[in-house]
């Protein structure tokens, strides 16, 4: 992006720089006339079937997005909307890491995918589409008990640990996912495409933190049902936004099931329609399931465990001292005594920090090669050494310009002598040392003097550990993004015809003139243009209505009628267009 277009709206303009790199322009003018009328026929169908199964008012929901039935939501006017419900939206290019995804959503900012399906893919893609994003996603924000969930999971998820499997399986998805949104994608292409999505889900190992947080924000966020099982409404966004299984979904052989934490135990397949659903009574119970995870997350448990887990995530991740110190780098290594941590390591750039701000300087340039430092407390000390004054700190013979000596629980020897003492809000986070030496308790040397200063971490415990930088700006944290391209089409002058046709047609539509005309586009859509069925349908749609043309009309719906019996896949889209065409969707309503 040559510039950052922050549309006057104060959460998408509060994005930090590592989250705006994903951001693209929406260019609205690439929009094609066909692409127009799918919208338009999405948003119709929507409209008639969600009315009655959508948790929400649907129209309302609608303009309090900024939308409309009629044409592709601009971002500014849905920011302008948005940002009254204290919200925001980007587009993106097709699929972002999942970790990206959350934090946007903790940033209460939607993220977009800025294409949108083709009409073979009307029914449902297994690509992220504006479709998707804004009619299945928006509508339901200006619920405040859903946003507010919504915003909560994504700061949740921001902090959940991800592996390097973790990466492999998003980017293995985003490949297939533009994949079948190819026109012509070579077959052979394909099927290796999904033969390694397959492979990916079947050797992930256990799952991440991201990965189990990946299943409920799947079986709620895009696939959710709310109310009783006997009676559910629909707000999941994938249901929404697929007008197939929107209708396929309330049916019995799709099991619906009580939304509880057991929802971690079922994965997830993006390019089949689901077995299952899961139904929660209220919004209040998503959040409390989510509570309930969140308590068994490294974050929250600090500790051994969460050193492992950053460990294995091989990935930046952030150590939180009970001092309120922070630690971001790659884990290498910790060391325990009696099922605590008594020795931390990281290998590589490693940055100190305090309420997520870089502690000056103490960033990654200067701690380039990593960072080591004991945890726990002093041995003979009844107080944590963060959590006593510098008088007794005096005392105990810790002295800016002096020789210290100290000697951890854990058997830990620190010698040294005092060259700087950091604190904050009461709390001694960081003493610096020279000519220092530290040792573990059976005369292992960890720091020797003539590697340099020696920069000790205080805090008696490891109460957090995440993944990510503490303060991602002054880390630059870019993070692992996919080099996989979206497919943007080119298209052949038989494409730019049918644009024109469409065009025409839906010119007569807004204008209410031109109605003469549409016989020749009739005329020339079914000479050049046979597979195209949904050009027809609007046409029929306006001679219906207008009540013009009866033989020429009566023509058409021989034609989509004689479509529907022979190609079993257009059999329901073009009944639903007959439907809609004898209860139309009042546009009084949509109109913002």
């Amino acid at each position: 992006m040559s510039r950052f277009n922050d549309f006057n709206n104060p959460q998408v303009a509060a994005l930090p720089a590592h989250l705006k790199q994903f951001i693209v322009d929406q260019h609205y003018e690439h929009y094609t006339p066909i692409d127009h009328a799918i919208w338009r026929y999405v948003m119709r169908q929507n409209y008639s079937y969600l009315k009655d199964v959508a948790y929400y008012p649907y129209i309302p929901g609608l303009e309090a997005a900024g939308l409309t039935i009629e044409k592709i939501p601009d971002l500014q006017e849905m920011n302008n909307a948005l940002a009254k419900i204290g919200w925001g939206a980007v587009t993106v290019d097709g699929f972002i890491p999942p970790a990206a995804f959350m934090e946007y959503q903790a940033y209460r900012v939607l993220v977009i995918a800025a294409d949108i399906r083709q009409l073979k893919h009307i029914e449902y893609t297994p690509a992220p589409d504006i479709i998707h994003e804004s009619a299945g996603h928006a509508p339901i924000i200006a619920d405040k008990d859903y946003h507010e969930y919504l915003s909560y999971f994504g700061s949740i998820g921001a902090k959940a640990m991800f592996s390097a499997q973790d990466f492999e399986l998003y980017e293995a998805i985003r490949a297939l996912s533009i994949l079948k949104e190819m026109p012509y994608a070579d077959p052979a292409e394909l099927k290796a495409a999904e033969d390694l999505l397959i492979h990916r889900q079947e050797n992930m190992g256990e799952p991440s933190e991201m990965a189990l947080l990946s299943r409920l924000h799947w079986w709620t966020v895009e696939y959710g049902l709310i109310g009783t099982l006997e009676d559910p409404k629909i707000y999941g966004a994938g249901l929404l936004s697929s007008i197939g299984e929107s209708a396929s979904c309330m049916k019995q052989k799709v099991k619906k099931i009580p939304y509880t934490i057991d929802a971690l135990n079922y994965s997830y397949d993006i390019t089949t329609t689901q077995p299952q659903l899961f139904v929660t009574p209220t919004f209040q119970n998503l959040i409390d399931v989510l509570e309930e995870f969140a308590d068994t997350m490294s974050f929250r448990r600090g500790g051994i465990y969460g050193l492992q887990k950053a460990i294995e995530s091989k990935n930046t991740c952030t150590i939180v001292y009970s001092s309120g110190l922070q630690v971001s780098g790659t884990v290498a290594e910790f060391k325990q005594h009696q099922g605590k941590p008594t020795f931390i390591k990281t290998a590589g750039p490693t940055a100190l920090a305090y309420s997520d701000k870089q502690l000056k300087d103490h960033g990654k340039g200067y701690h380039k090669d990593g960072f080591s430092s004991p945890v726990g407390k002093f041995k003979g000390w009844e107080t944590a050494l963060e959590d006593i004054s510098k008088d007794e700190l005096t005392q105990a013979g810790v002295e800016t310009g002096k020789m210290a000596h100290l000697q951890f629980e854990s058997g830990i020897q620190l010698t040294g002598k005092v060259k700087s003492i950091i604190s904050n809000d009461g709390k001694i986070q960081l003493i610096t040392f020279t000519d220092c030496t530290v040792k573990d308790a059976i005369g292992n040397l960890l720091f020797d003097p003539s590697w340099g200063v020696y920069d000790m971490a205080v805090g008696e415990l490891i109460t957090s550990v995440f993944c990510g930088a503490a303060d991602k700006e002054s880390f630059e944290e870019i993070g692992p993004r996919s080099t996989t391209a979206t497919f943007h089409p080119v298209h052949d002058p038989a494409t730019l015809q049918l644009h024109k046709l469409y065009q025409q047609v839906r010119n007569v539509r807004q204008t209410h003139k031109g109605y003469e005309f549409l016989g020749n586009v009739w005329e020339q859509l079914h000479k050049n243009h046979q597979d195209d069925w949904l050009c027809a349908m609007e046409i029929l749609e306006i001679m219906d209505h207008e009540d013009i043309q009866p033989e020429l009309a009566a023509e058409i719906r021989s034609f989509l009628q004689r479509k529907a019996d022979t190609e079993p896949e257009l059999s329901k889209l073009i009944k639903d267009g007959f439907y809609l065409i004898s209860h139309p969707v009042e546009q009084k309503l949509v109109v913002l």
